[in-house]
Order: C-alpha cells, then structure tokens, then sequence
C-alpha cells in the first residue's frame, strides 16, 4: 500500500498512487502558497496550488502513457510521453514572465516567478512518484521562503538613492564630506539649469544598512540641514 514512497514511476500506477500523489501536490501548494498569499504576493495560495497541480497531472498523464511509449512497424511516428511536463514548463514561464514588473529601477516579482517555477518542478516529482524527493523540495522551499526571509532583518545590504540639490561645484566636495560619517558614498551624475536660472546637481548615493528607511531618513535629514534638496529617491527591488 505504501509502495509509492519507494518505487519511481511504475508502470501502472494504482488509483491509490495516483490519489496520494494529487492530494501531497495539494499540500505542498497550499503550503508553500499560504506564505505567499500572507507575504501579500500576486501568485498566492490558489495560483501557486493550481500551478503545482497542472505540473502534478501532466507526469501523471505521461506515466499513465509510458505503457504506449514506442511505434510499431505499421506506424510512422513515435509518442515522447515526457512532452507533456516540458509543455507544461514551457506554460509556467509565460506565467512567470506576466508576474515579473520594472517600474524604473524598481522590479518587482522575480521571487514570485521562481516561486512558480520551483513549484512546477515539484508538482512533477510528485506527479511521477517521487515522494520523497517532491517532500523535501517543498521543506526546503519553505524554509527559504519564510524563516531565511528573517535575514533581511538584521543583514546590512547595498542601499541606493538619486539626489538633487541646489547649489555650485563647490558642493560637491561639501556632500561628500557630509556623507563619509553616515558611511555613504555619493557619485556625481549630472548638473543643470533650472527654469528659475539656478544650479541643480544630481548624485547617486550608496550606502550599506539594514534599516533603509532609516538609514534614508538620516541621509536626508542631514543633506537638509546643509543643502537645498530639489529631489530624492530610493532605488529599490521588490521581489
């Protein structure tokens, strides 16, 4: 009765195989897709059960046909059973390609569509039999889903922002002076006229930090008290 934690695609599965198959497809789903749907995400609980399901059901349709594999002398052509999984990974990128935006330098989604793929792939190791390998995937996905996603926390990355304030080439010395004790580092990018006959000088800042908002509060604060600020953003990417 447990014969399908061992064997590898058998021949002809029973419906038993085929049931426990669908029903730890729809578990890994709807595991891996509760903490996307709490993360807020586009592709949530449904989308990512669906995806690994379709994944699942097509192996199960090319184990169903491995039994036909192979022509006879009265045919021309040969069926590739194994079509079907490469078809339906070929699907999920379409899928993966409409969850992935870029809004200037912001891009946002790239986790979602590789959340997709990893689930197609999962959905087919459960769909061929492979239990084991399918439980450990999913583990393994959500680990790094959700505990390892703490690690943003506390770990200090590259941060970026485009300035621009008011003022003269002499200000370009005096911003990189400001900024060294917040350990930023800013990169003059272009100067400009304004309309009003003023000198607008835009620079791309670097820093490390955990917090962004805040560290990007403190840049700001401290640019203010010095310069005339015309403009500041973030550069950002959201996955």
């Amino acid at each position: 009765m447990l014969s399908f934690l061992t064997e590898a695609m058998p021949l002809t599965p029973s419906w038993w195989d085929i049931g426990a198959r669908i029903m730890l497809t729809l578990i890994a789903g709807g595991l891996i897709g509760l903490d996307r749907e709490r993360g807020g995400h586009a592709a949530g609980f449904r989308t990512t059960i669906l995806v690994a399901l379709a994944a699942c059901l097509a192996m199960i349709q090319a184990n169903l046909l491995l039994s036909t594999y192979g022509k006879t002398f009265s045919y021309f052509t040969q069926m590739d059973v194994l079509r079907f999984p490469l078809g339906v990974l070929t699907g999920v990128g379409f899928i993966g390609g409409g969850a992935i935006l870029r809004r200037g330098d912001t891009m946002t989604g790239v986790t979602t569509a590789a959340t997709m793929w990893f689930m197609t792939v999962v959905g087919l190791c459960f769909g061929g039999g492979q239990i084991v390998t399918g439980t450990i995937a999913t583990a393994v996905a959500f680990v790094v889903l959700s505990p390892m996603k703490r690690l943003d926390t506390w770990l200090r990355c590259e941060r970026k922002a485009t300035l621009v304030i008011y003022g003269s080439n002499s200000s370009i010395a005096d911003l990189s002076k400001l900024l060294e004790p917040l350990g930023c580092s800013a990169s003059f990018g272009s100067l400009k006229r304004t309309d009003d006959d003023r000198t607008a000088l835009g620079f791309e800042l670097r820093w490390l930090a955990k917090d962004p908002d805040a560290s990007a509060r403190a840049i700001l604060t401290a640019v203010s008290e010095a310069h005339e600020v015309a403009e500041f953003s973030m550069q950002s990417t959201t996955t």
